[in-house]
């Protein structure tokens, strides 16, 4: 079977320096490499199936953003956003591309947030990015589902013990969709770290909140006409998948997306909100079909 190696980049911001842990899988000389970057309140370790079952084609790499997981943490929590991630993964490519014969091209699949940095680094000229999987997310967000995921990801929750905080995982995702009893554990313990007063707690510097706060109306507008004008920009062969239940990317913005941009191929996932995992066979095999053929 294949292992996972955990490795890690060191990376820049205007608060200093700090570094962002990665999980490779495959052949580590294998020139095609694939970027999987996850939501806002996730880790690397979602993609362990699918980089496992993609291995045999792509040298799989899963950071952990900034402030997250293994990852260090910022010493500005305004830093906290989409440009930062951009310019870290920039980073993370030019390493992992460096002994590479090629152009320093990857694919990329990012989910929710994760696909929100790629269509920034995609929108940019002579960017790397050769396909893109943009798992649920698009330019427009509703307002509602911002407000519910800024709300969760505000709050400095801390568990008595594993189950308890293992049982608030699965409760606040339920819009995953199906999953196993052992695939909820894993989806919670990649999330949950015990603490040294016994506690448990989850992954990410709780400054990871901070932007989210100062969000106003007017930010908002300006942030939407933003990533338009970058999905608009984006010219490599993009998937667009969508859970059929998603309350943060509708079918009204998914129609919009096809018809702009890279005018993507859709798929809709049944029976998921936001965001389809991509841990069972089938919705790999759709990955597997758009990014490998």
């Amino acid at each position: 079977m294949t292992a996972a190696r955990i490795k890690s980049v060191q990376c820049i911001s205007p608060a200093g320096l700090h570094h962002m842990a990665y999980k490779e899988w495959g052949a580590p000389d294998n020139p095609r490499v694939l970027v999987c970057v996850h939501g806002v309140t996730r880790v690397g370790d979602d993609f362990d199936a699918l980089a496992r079952a993609l291995s045999d084609h792509y040298r799989v790499v899963c950071p952990d953003v900034v402030g997250r997981g293994r990852s260090g943490k910022l010493g500005n929590p305004q830093l906290y956003q989409i440009p930062q991630y951009v310019s870290d993964m920039v980073t993370l490519i030019a390493r992992v591309t460096a002994h590479s014969d090629e152009t320093g091209q990857v694919d990329w699949f990012g989910t929710s947030m994760g696909g929100l940095i790629g269509m920034a680094l995609a929108s940019l000229p002579g960017n790397p990015i050769g396909k893109l999987v943009l798992n649920d997310i698009g330019p427009t967000l509703d307002p509602v589902a911002l407000q519910r995921i800024g709300d969760y990801i505000g709050q400095d929750l801390r568990f008595a013990s594993f189950a308890e905080g293992a049982a608030f995982v699965r409760e606040v995702s339920a819009s995953f969709g199906t999953h196993t009893d052992e695939q909820w554990h894993k989806l919670a313990a990649d999330v949950l770290r015990e603490g040294g007063d016994g506690q448990w707690v989850r992954h990410y510097d709780m400054g990871v909140a901070v932007p989210l706060r100062g969000a106003t109306a007017d930010k908002a507008k300006a942030d939407e006409a933003a990533l338009w004008a970058a999905y608009d920009a984006i010219r490599c062969p993009t998937l667009l998948v969508r859970g059929a239940n998603s309350d943060l990317l509708s079918r009204a913005t998914a129609e919009q997306m096809l018809k702009r941009g890279p005018h993507p191929q859709l798929v809709e996932i049944a029976d998921t909100g936001h965001a389809p995992t991509f841990i069972n066979a089938d919705q790999i095999a759709i990955a597997r079909k758009f990014l490998v053929g």
